[in-house]
């Protein structure tokens, strides 16, 4: 547990996201972010741009290298396809966030599950819709890999991923200071069909410290 010292009387902003829906906003240089799981179990899917230069966005494999590890936890540095730090992850009362395991979407619940998953919405959905809401210009190409928050997906000894129950709880959180100005975009993931939300897609919510 590495708890934070920030009250949330004193935030700037507090928005709560249903399951399923999106969020996008910035956050500025030296503010902090906090996504809190309201209930539990819930996986709240995550892309970082730099707000001024779009194309220089979040990367899943540069963060990995730099911090050697495959998990996110406080003091990891979320590094841009650029080299460039984007945030610092400063407060984590999880313990652990997966990096590897994408984004739901129809086509891979179609494939993962049945052919009569295609209909049910999923985080890609979610994403170009934020992305578009954010800039009219970007569109499906720009959507990347991305970060599950409170996520559980284990590499397994051969190097496989898996989809597990989550290790998160009500009320636990991540907290991130943001390096640069970037645009936070935020699937708070609807699947029903594996047990990364307990099979019972919850809110999450998005509170922001400092001017």
């Amino acid at each position: 547990m590495n708890e934070s010292m920030l009250d949330e009387k004193d935030a700037v902003f507090s928005e709560v996201v249903k399951a399923g829906d999106y969020w996008v906003h910035t956050i500025r240089k030296g503010q902090v972010l906090r996504i809190v799981d309201m209930e539990g179990n819930q996986a709240a899917d995550t892309l970082f741009y730099d707000a001024h230069d779009p194309l220089n966005r979040y990367s899943a494999s540069d963060t990995i290298v730099a911090q050697k590890r495959l998990y996110l936890t406080k003091g990891t540095k979320l590094m841009s396809v650029r080299g460039d730090e984007l945030l610092e992850i400063v407060a984590d009362t999880c313990g652990r966030h997966d990096t590897l395991g994408g984004a739901c979407s129809r086509e891979s619940n179609t494939m993962r599950y049945c052919h009569s998953k295609e209909h049910m919405h999923a985080c890609r959905d979610s994403f170009i819709q934020a992305v578009q809401a954010w800039n009219p210009a970007m569109d499906k190409r720009d959507i990347t890999c991305n970060i599950n928050f409170f996520m559980n997906v284990p590499v397994t000894p051969d190097g496989r991923l898996t989809f597990e129950d989550g290790i998160s709880a009500p009320g636990r959180y991540v907290e991130m200071q943001a390096l640069r100005d970037v645009v936070c975009v935020v699937s708070n993931c609807p699947q029903l069909n594996n047990p990364c939300n307990a099979y019972n897609p919850t809110p999450v919510k998005m509170v922001i410290w400092g001017q």
